[in-house]
Parts: structure tokens; C-alpha cells; sequence
């Protein structure tokens, strides 16, 4: 199976770069290049990519507010991966509270830019837990997030695969941890998101974090 991905920077240079390294592998497909966050809509409606790789910083309409209109405007969205200079840039976990679902440094290694594209497609794991867990733990002790976290009443088993799910671990890892079929934590983790009213693990990881529903450490 083949996945399509569209690059999004104002940094032509970035995009060549990324296009060089993705459309090495048999698998990915670049088809298509923006310059700009107000170009995106558009361009993932006409194309229908699967991943988006996208600068989280443009300077007409940022990889955060790109994110929020893709989710809202579209269809079936894409997975959408954030591109960024520092792993602890406040913009990449806005991105990711808006609805991207992981993030990319433009320092990465040609083999982790290409990892992080195909575990974007997939979506059965979490991008960079340990960041994740950073960012949303300082922002822990939030009301909303923790009277959202209960009203969303998970079962026994919801909540520890929710909690497995915030170490990063994919559903076959989740699965052979607690010793059941991959379709029953894949039913699970669809029940999680679900009640959370989350599009994605990475939505679910942060209300975890941010509701002290999982305490890091």
C-alpha cells in the first residue's frame, strides 16, 4: 500500500529535502508541495493525501490554524504530522491540541522522517510519547480536562489500555501486554476515543495528561 503525502513550508528548500528523502522509499509518494498554510485546504481536497507533513511556523497562516481548518473543512482528513525546529516549541503541542496527530524535527534522520510518516498512516501509535507527556504534564490539573475525563465514564479495561496507550505502545503491544486479540484493543482504543470525544491517541494522550488522569513518572 502505497502513502501519499503532501508537503507543506514556506522553506523551499525543507520540502526538496523532505520530497528527496520520502520518495526514496518504494512506498511514499510526494504529491504535492505548499508554501503556505492558506494553501492547504484546497490542495488536501483536490489531492486527497493521507499524511501531511506540515511547518508548524508560516508566515500567512501557521501549521496551527492550517491544522484546525483541515479538521473542520474536510472530510475524512489526512494525518496530519507537524514539522518543527525544537521538540519543545509551544506552537508543536498547540498543533497537537488542535488535532495534528505527531510532530517532525527537520534535524531527524532520514530513517526516523520516514518512520514517522508511515506511523502517521498507520495511526496505531504514538509519535515521540516522551514529549507528548511533557508538554501535556505541564498543563496537568485542568478542570475541564478532568470533568470531561469523567463524564466520559471509561470501562476497567478502557482505562488500561488508555493508560498503555500513554507509554506510546501500539494495539499489538497493548495487546500482548494484556494477552488479548489485536481487534478486541483495536474495539478498545475505539471506545476510548469515542467517549473522549478524541480524533486520534495523540487527542486521547494529552486528555490523559492534562485531566491527572495518568501522573507522569
Amino acid at each position: 500500500m502505497s502513502i501519499s503525502v503532501l508537503l507543506v513550508d514556506d522553506e523551499q528548500l525543507v520540502r526538496a529535502g523532505l520530497r528527496a528523502i520520502l520518495e526514496s522509499q518504494p512506498d511514499i509518494r510526494v504529491i504535492g508541495e505548499a508554501a503556505d498554510g492558506a494553501s492547504v485546504v484546497p490542495l488536501v481536497r483536490q489531492l486527497r493525501p493521507d499524511v501531511v507533513a506540515m511547518d508548524v511556523r508560516m508566515p500567512l497562516l501557521d501549521g496551527i490554524e492550517a491544522t484546525r481548518a483541515v479538521l473542520r473543512s474536510v472530510p475524512d482528513p489526512p494525518r496530519i504530522l507537524v514539522v518543527t525546529t525544537f521538540e519543545n516549541d509551544e506552537y508543536v503541542y498547540e498543533a497537537l491540541r488542535a488535532g495534528a496527530d505527531g510532530f517532525l524535527l527537520k534535524r531527524a534522520r532520514p530513517a526516523e522522517i520516514v518512520h514517522a510518516v508511515r506511523l502517521a498512516a498507520e495511526g496505531e501509535s504514538l509519535l515521540f510519547p516522551a514529549a507528548v507527556r511533557s508538554f501535556a504534564a505541564a498543563r496537568g490539573g485542568n478542570e475541564r480536562a478532568r470533568e470531561a475525563m469523567e463524564r466520559a465514564a471509561l470501562t476497567e479495561r478502557e482505562a488500561e489500555v488508555l493508560r498503555l496507550m500513554t507509554r506510546g505502545l501500539s494495539n499489538s503491544e497493548i495487546a500482548g501486554h494484556l494477552v488479548i486479540g489485536a481487534e478486541t484493543v483495536k474495539t478498545h482504543v475505539s471506545g476510548v476515543l469515542a467517549k473522549l470525544g478524541a480524533r486520534d491517541r495523540t487527542q486521547a494522550v494529552i486528555a490523559a495528561y492534562e485531566s491527572g488522569f495518568v501522573v507522569p513518572g
